[in-house]
Protein backbone atom coordinates (compact mmCIF):
# COMPACT_ATOMS: atom_id res chain seq x y z
CA UNK A 1 0.00 0.00 0.00
CA UNK A 2 1.54 3.29 -1.12
CA UNK A 3 1.36 6.33 1.10
CA UNK A 4 2.21 9.88 0.13
CA UNK A 5 5.37 11.04 1.90
CA UNK A 6 3.85 14.47 2.51
CA UNK A 7 0.88 13.21 4.55
CA UNK A 8 3.00 12.11 7.54
CA UNK A 9 5.35 15.10 7.66
CA UNK A 10 5.30 18.57 9.05
CA UNK A 11 5.46 21.35 6.45
CA UNK A 12 9.15 22.11 7.03
CA UNK A 13 10.05 18.45 6.31
CA UNK A 14 8.10 18.57 3.06
CA UNK A 15 9.86 21.79 2.06
CA UNK A 16 13.27 20.35 2.95
CA UNK A 17 12.54 17.26 0.87
CA UNK A 18 11.33 19.29 -2.12
CA UNK A 19 14.40 21.56 -1.96
CA UNK A 20 16.66 18.51 -1.97
CA UNK A 21 14.76 17.16 -4.99
CA UNK A 22 15.22 20.43 -6.85
CA UNK A 23 18.94 20.60 -6.03
CA UNK A 24 19.38 17.07 -7.38
CA UNK A 25 17.35 17.86 -10.48
CA UNK A 26 19.34 21.04 -11.15
CA UNK A 27 22.58 19.11 -10.66
CA UNK A 28 21.49 16.64 -13.33
CA UNK A 29 20.54 19.44 -15.74
CA UNK A 30 23.88 21.20 -15.24
CA UNK A 31 25.78 17.94 -15.75
CA UNK A 32 23.94 17.24 -18.99
CA UNK A 33 24.57 20.80 -20.19
CA UNK A 34 28.29 20.35 -19.54
CA UNK A 35 28.31 17.03 -21.38
CA UNK A 36 26.59 18.64 -24.38
CA UNK A 37 28.96 21.61 -24.45
CA UNK A 38 32.01 19.34 -24.29
CA UNK A 39 30.55 17.09 -27.02
CA UNK A 40 30.04 20.12 -29.30
CA UNK A 41 33.64 21.17 -28.75
CA UNK A 42 34.96 17.66 -29.43
CA UNK A 43 32.85 17.35 -32.60
CA UNK A 44 34.11 20.71 -33.80
CA UNK A 45 37.71 19.71 -33.12
CA UNK A 46 37.23 16.45 -35.02
CA UNK A 47 35.83 18.30 -38.03
CA UNK A 48 38.33 21.19 -38.02
CA UNK A 49 42.00 20.32 -37.54
CA UNK A 50 43.64 23.21 -35.67
CA UNK A 51 46.70 23.51 -37.90
CA UNK A 52 44.61 24.22 -40.98
CA UNK A 53 41.75 26.16 -39.40
CA UNK A 54 40.88 29.54 -40.89
CA UNK A 55 40.30 32.56 -38.63
CA UNK A 56 36.53 32.05 -38.70
CA UNK A 57 36.91 28.48 -37.43
CA UNK A 58 39.28 29.59 -34.67
CA UNK A 59 36.73 32.21 -33.59
CA UNK A 60 33.92 29.63 -33.62
CA UNK A 61 36.08 27.34 -31.50
CA UNK A 62 36.79 30.11 -28.99
CA UNK A 63 33.05 30.58 -28.61
CA UNK A 64 32.57 26.84 -27.99
CA UNK A 65 35.36 26.85 -25.40
CA UNK A 66 33.75 29.82 -23.60
CA UNK A 67 30.34 28.11 -23.69
CA UNK A 68 31.85 24.94 -22.25
CA UNK A 69 33.63 27.03 -19.59
CA UNK A 70 30.33 28.61 -18.63
CA UNK A 71 28.60 25.20 -18.46
CA UNK A 72 31.48 23.92 -16.31
CA UNK A 73 31.16 26.90 -13.97
CA UNK A 74 27.40 26.37 -13.62
CA UNK A 75 27.92 22.68 -12.84
CA UNK A 76 30.69 23.33 -10.30
CA UNK A 77 28.56 25.95 -8.52
CA UNK A 78 25.58 23.57 -8.39
CA UNK A 79 27.77 20.71 -7.13
CA UNK A 80 29.19 22.94 -4.41
CA UNK A 81 25.69 23.99 -3.35
CA UNK A 82 24.98 20.28 -2.88
CA UNK A 83 28.10 19.87 -0.73
CA UNK A 84 30.23 18.22 -3.42
CA UNK A 85 33.51 20.08 -3.29
CA UNK A 86 36.02 17.79 -5.07
CA UNK A 87 36.36 19.23 -8.56
CA UNK A 88 39.42 17.13 -9.44
CA UNK A 89 37.21 14.06 -9.79
CA UNK A 90 34.73 16.03 -11.88
CA UNK A 91 37.43 17.21 -14.29
CA UNK A 92 38.72 13.65 -14.68
CA UNK A 93 35.31 11.97 -15.01
CA UNK A 94 34.05 14.46 -17.59
CA UNK A 95 37.46 14.66 -19.31
CA UNK A 96 37.36 18.47 -19.20
CA UNK A 97 40.20 19.98 -21.25
CA UNK A 98 42.51 22.40 -19.46
CA UNK A 99 41.51 25.11 -21.92
CA UNK A 100 37.89 24.80 -20.80
CA UNK A 101 38.95 24.82 -17.14
CA UNK A 102 40.82 28.08 -17.74
CA UNK A 103 37.65 29.56 -19.28
CA UNK A 104 35.42 28.49 -16.40
CA UNK A 105 33.22 31.34 -15.25
CA UNK A 106 30.25 33.50 -16.15
CA UNK A 107 29.85 34.58 -19.76
CA UNK A 108 31.75 37.67 -20.76
CA UNK A 109 29.74 40.78 -21.52
CA UNK A 110 30.46 42.82 -24.65
CA UNK A 111 32.34 45.40 -22.56
CA UNK A 112 34.65 42.80 -20.94
CA UNK A 113 35.13 40.49 -23.92
CA UNK A 114 38.57 40.43 -25.47
CA UNK A 115 38.90 40.78 -29.25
Amino acid sequence: MSRDFRLDRVPVDVLTYELAEERASALGRMGRALEQALAKLREFDAAHPRAEAPASARQARRILVREAGHALWMFVVQRESCGLRNTRTLMRDYNVPGEVQLNMGPPLTASTASP
